[in-house]
């Protein structure tokens, strides 16, 4: 079965939940308005510009899940789904995702943002793997504020594809195979790494890579015809 990999935000979805996410906090009353937002926009512009430091921002991202019980962010989170994300769909992408799974392909949504805002998102668009950044969870369920494993970020995603294929008799075979949809710089190396390269709605430098490597560049900002 032929792997079709597919990044989230700004890919599937036309916008970052990671930063969406945070902004809901802040309506929400759960965060300090004026520090959250500082910090929420400046790391969201150290991801564009491919100078993130992944574990840095996660401390910041966890620190909100370990402050409130699980239960009181599970009702903001089906605010967050049907308030913010539902409506940030990427046009193009039940049609994108429709194809492959027709096909005969095996979907994996694959994602720096943490597990616990996208698990309902990939249930959302119907992909039933996820390979996300993880927040340490206590036995109780609650959340401790602390990045578990590897974080699925640049490399990191490689790193966490290949833990998620460990049962494949030869994951590199798997993953030189498999298509990958991007829209982002950080997503090189394993745009690199696949058979099928595609950038979607490419951010400049991912543009710019992709033209240079001959690499398909659509867009699922416009529904199919």
């Amino acid at each position: 079965m032929t792997l079709a990999l597919f990044d989230l935000d700004n890919t599937l979805l036309a916008g970052d939940s990671d930063h969406a996410w945070g902004e809901f906090l802040i309506r929400m009353g759960a965060v300090n308005p004026t520090c959250h937002a500082e910090t929420n926009d400046h790391f969201y512009q150290e991801y564009v510009a491919g100078t993130l430091d992944i574990h840095a921002f996660c401390r910041f991202a966890f620190a909100p899940l370990a402050e409130h019980p699980r239960q009181q962010l599970e009702a903001w989170r089906e605010r967050f789904l049907d308030e913010v994300i539902r409506p940030m769909i990427a046009p193009g992408a039940p049609a994108l995702l429709e194809r492959h799974r027709t096909a005969g392909d095996e979907l994996i949504i694959i994602t720096a943002t943490n597990q616990f805002v996208t698990q309902p998102i990939a249930d959302m668009l119907g992909v039933d793997r996820l390979i996300a950044t993880l927040a340490e969870e206590r036995e109780d369920g609650e959340f401790t504020g602390e990045l578990e494993g590897t974080p699925c970020f640049q490399e990191g995603k490689i790193v966490r594809l290949h833990q998620e294929l460990a049962d494949h008799a030869d994951p590199e075979a798997t993953i030189a195979a498999a298509t990958f949809y991007s829209d982002s710089r950080n997503d090189i190396p394993l745009l690199e790494r696949v058979g099928r390269p595609v950038a979607v709605d490419p951010d400049p430098a991912l543009d710019e890579h992709a033209r240079q490597r001959g690499w398909p560049r659509i867009s699922l900002r416009q529904p199919e015809a």
